[in-house]
């Protein structure tokens, strides 16, 4: 929310000295986030001046400028070349001298230009900051305005004005509104406040058709509770809108769209209360708030032709729809510059009703964005009102008799307040004084009971529905630097389950060795799923969105490879050549012939029941948590005296081991193949004869496809099931005192043989006396029989209660070898 400091002093005051800032520092004390600060970025001398005289003078490059000759009020006139043709000799403009400054920054100074020292320039709107409009010079007699030759334009044009931006969360709608703002910054300084939702209003008149006709409502509430009509004739569209609202409007981010828009704009800036104009001689009989027929179909402001969904509200007269309800008016009964009679209409939509339609049809708007957070359903006859008087005011036009109003009587339910409640929420030992002022500063009538308070929340404030958010608005008004900051006491036998804590140590583990980790939008295409989701690359089923952010990534991501290479590109383009990347994410792996998603949502206000969730969580495909690394460039950068290191098979092997200790299991590697990774570089992952992941480099054209250089390995786990078979806790074995015996064994396998195979059989020979099992070597070539291998294994044995003897060593190896042997054939090399 934009608010002009001008305009937020009418109603509550704001010191004349204090700097945007200040106002700022005042509204984030109550709870608000500072935004920004806007201001139009004049810079003076921009002086009113007259147009004495001109000439045209046609240009080779077929445009006709004007020489013109400009009083500024310094007795002589200046020079200008001017562009624009739509101003006449006598007409007052806005004149920037030579030292102005205007938006962009754009330095106005005297230049030669077209045969002429054009000794200043006279501005548009658009490029005094007033709106997009630049059809031509910006005439004040066109603005009503009649000053002085010389006199200052940025403070006649209203464009030494300032606005605040905050940030207002969706429980505080109320703050949509300069009155809400204005009510706010009271509360935060205890400057005097005047509530503009006060004013005195005539009756809404009579005689116009009105009518309420929900028959599907939401939540069982309907969804017009409220309806204001009233009747101003007479009125001049083509008045200029006077140039303080335009300034202020601008400032609040609005542009300005001729008189009677901007009036509607502004009211709902006011009050904080949408307003919708019509215009009276193009609606057909009276007007009925219904929900849409199927098949009914609406032309918006916009031009689009909309389909409209039962749910949909709308405002319709005998011709049939002529507004979303709340959300954007219809085309047909639009207010235009032939606009003489104007039926001014202030209403009361249902927040939720609002919301979906608003959604549904991708239509976010001013109004809308208020609506779905709560408007004020006692401000809706005084926003009439206000429309009303300046539309008389600042049109021309009349206040009619002709009107109507649908308003039931507004009851709110009091809230119990227990007493001390507050204080054991919030943790402050707050007076009872203090409790009531607090609420009564917020505008609630508050009432002593026996045992603590009935309280009746304002109006416009919806969020206020229970005894903890009472307790929120106390701590909020008294201050929230008076809350002490104390650590919580976790409950015994709580925290994070075994699944969480196997997961972070597998996350610590990775960023301890020196990964990065870079989690990435689960979104991507069907043939990145198809590449990387499948070891063959065959096409399998994906989940795609209805409604995705990136028309060109519809597909929930099966592999979390695809995000890791697009974050790799990312950093590649931007300089950074050695990457070692990883990701723990979720997955979308649906099961073949399974239909997911649903075709309705449940209501939001009811908490749904046993079956509702269940059909939720079987719309819902299995989503397993996956751990996937990336290396690209140098694992060891180039050093004096060292070459540099390039990542490889190796490196990513070794991210498979820090994912296996951190797990707390054994991991294998056997030859594989995946279609996106190089043959006889691809190796699949086991844990305990169960395939969890696999390891390998990229093809150098799936690496080239996502314009990473050079080598890329990768690795990818499923982590669910990696830590499921680890089970819930991870031992880590005693270490014993007694010094270690080492061996070393040359095994003769054939050369088909997996070295993994061979060495869990020696493993499960060797016995419970075997520590360390590392394969240190693979040979093929002179001494060994073609065909075959030699595989050599450094072997570590220890006991915890003895030194052993190299004989005990020597009989575990050969216990090992002996059950290689059996299996695959193995003989000890000679």
């Amino acid at each position: 929310m934009r608010v002009p400091l001008s305009w937020l002093r009418e109603y509550v005051e704001v010191p004349a000295d204090a700097a945007p800032e200040d106002v700022l520092e005042a509204l984030v004390s109550v709870g608000f986030e500072e935004e920004d600060v806007h201001g139009f970025g004049l810079q003076g001398p921009i002086v009113v001046g007259r147009v004495l005289s001109f000439e045209a003078e046609p240009q080779s490059n077929g445009k006709t400028i004007r020489w013109c000759q400009v009083d500024v009020g310094e007795g002589e006139p200046r020079g200008i070349v001017c562009g624009a043709g739509n101003f006449l000799e006598g007409d007052k403009v806005v004149v920037t001298l030579p030292g102005a400054v205007l938006p962009g920054p754009f330095p106005i100074a005297a230049r030669k230009t077209y045969g002429h020292v054009s000794d200043g320039m006279i501005a548009s709107a658009k490029e005094l900051g007033l709106g997009q409009e630049h059809s031509g010079i910006l005439r004040l007699g066109e603005l009503g305005l009649d000053p002085e030759v010389g006199t200052d334009a940025i403070a006649l044009l209203g464009l030494d004005d300032v606005a605040v931006e905050i940030n207002v969360t969706p429980d505080r709608g109320y703050a949509l509104s300069i009155r809400g703002v204005a009510r706010e910054y009271s509360h935060a300084t205890g400057a005097a406040f005047t509530d503009p939702g006060l004013r005195e209003v005539d009756a809404p008149g009579t005689g116009f058709p009105l009518l309420i006709d929900d028959r599907a409502p939401i939540r069982g509430r309907v969804g017009a509770s409220e309806f204001i009509a009233r009747v101003v004739r007479g009125v001049d569209a083509s008045a200029p809108t006077p140039p303080w609202m335009i300034a202020r409007l601008a400032l609040a981010g609005i542009r300005s769209l001729g008189v009677l828009i901007d009036i509607t704009n502004y009211v709902m800036l006011e009050l904080g209360n949408p307003i919708h104009g019509y215009d009276l001689d193009k609606l057909s009989g009276g007007i009925t708030v219904r929900r849409a027929e199927p098949g009914e179909k609406l032309e918006t402001l916009d031009g689009q032709v909309r389909t409209l969904h039962p749910e949909d509200l709308l405002i319709t007269d005998e011709s049939g729809p002529i507004g979303l309800a709340g959300v954007m008016g219809g085309g047909t009964t639009e207010m235009s510059d032939t606009t003489t009679n104007v039926l001014v209409e202030a209403a009361v939509f249902d927040p939720v009703s609002i919301a979906r339609t608003a959604r549904r049809h991708k239509l976010p708007s001013e109004a809308s964005r208020r609506f779905e957070r709560g408007v004020d359903p006692l401000v809706s006859v005084v926003a009439a009102q206000r429309v009303v008087d300046l539309m008389v005011q600042l049109a021309g036009g009349t206040a009619d008799a002709l009107g109507g109003a649908l308003q039931p009587e507004h009851v709110i339910e009091g809230i119990e307040l227990p007493a001390g409640f507050v204080q054991g929420l919030i943790g402050v030992d707050y007076t009872a004084v203090e409790v009531e002022d607090a609420l009564r500063m917020i505008g609630c009538d508050v009432h002593e009971g026996a045992d603590g308070w009935n309280v009746i929340p304002p109006s416009w404030r919806p969020d206020l529905t229970d005894k903890w958010t009472l307790a929120e608005e106390v701590a909020r008004i008294s201050g929230y630097d008076r809350i002490p900051s104390v650590l919580p006491t976790p409950p015994s036998g709580r925290g994070l389950t075994p699944a969480q804590q196997g997961r972070r140590r597998v996350s610590n583990a990775l960023a301890a060795a020196g990964f990065v980790e870079t989690p990435a939008f689960p979104f991507t295409t069907e043939e990145a799923n198809d590449l990387h989701g499948s070891a063959s690359g065959a096409h399998l089923p994906s989940i795609k969105l209805a409604n995705p952010l990136d028309g060109q990534a519809p597909f929930l991501r099966r592999s979390l490879v695809p995000g890791l290479l697009q974050t790799a590109h990312r950093n590649l383009s931007r300089g950074l050549t050695d990457l070692a990347l990883f990701e723990v994410g979720t997955t979308f792996v649906p099961e073949p012939g399974v239909v997911y998603g649903t075709e309705s949502v449940p209501p939001l206000a009811v908490r749904p029941d046993a079956a509702t969730l269940a059909a939720l969580d079987a719309s819902i495909p299995p989503q397993p948590r996956l751990v996937a690394v990336l290396l690209a460039g140098n694992v060891a950068p180039k050093q004096p005296g060292r070459a540099p290191e390039p990542a490889g098979l190796a490196e990513a092997l070794d991210a498979v081991r820090i994912v296996a200790a951190a797990a707390g299991v054994t991991i294998d590697v056997a030859q594989g193949a995946r279609a996106a990774l190089h043959p006889g570089r691809t190796g699949v992952l086991s844990v305990a004869g169960t395939e969890v992941g696999y390891v390998g480099e990229l093809l150098p054209a799936v690496a080239e496809a996502s314009d990473l250089p050079g080598r890329v390995v990768v690795a990818e786990l499923d982590l669910d099931l990696v830590l499921s078979i680890a089970g819930e806790k991870v031992v880590a074995a005693s270490l014993s005192t007694y010094p270690a015996a080492t061996q070393d064994v040359s095994l003769v396998v054939g050369a088909d043989v997996p070295a993994a195979a061979v060495r869990g059989a020696v493993a499960e020979g060797a016995g419970e006396l075997l520590e360390s099992l590392r394969l240190v070597d693979d040979y093929r070539g002179q001494g060994v029989p073609e065909g075959s291998k030699s595989l050599t294994f450094a072997l570590r044995f220890r006991a915890p209660d003895r030194t052993l003897t190299a004989a005990e060593a020597t009989d575990a190896k050969l216990a090992g070898v002996a059950v290689a042997a059996e299996r695959f054939g193995a003989s000890i090399r000679d």
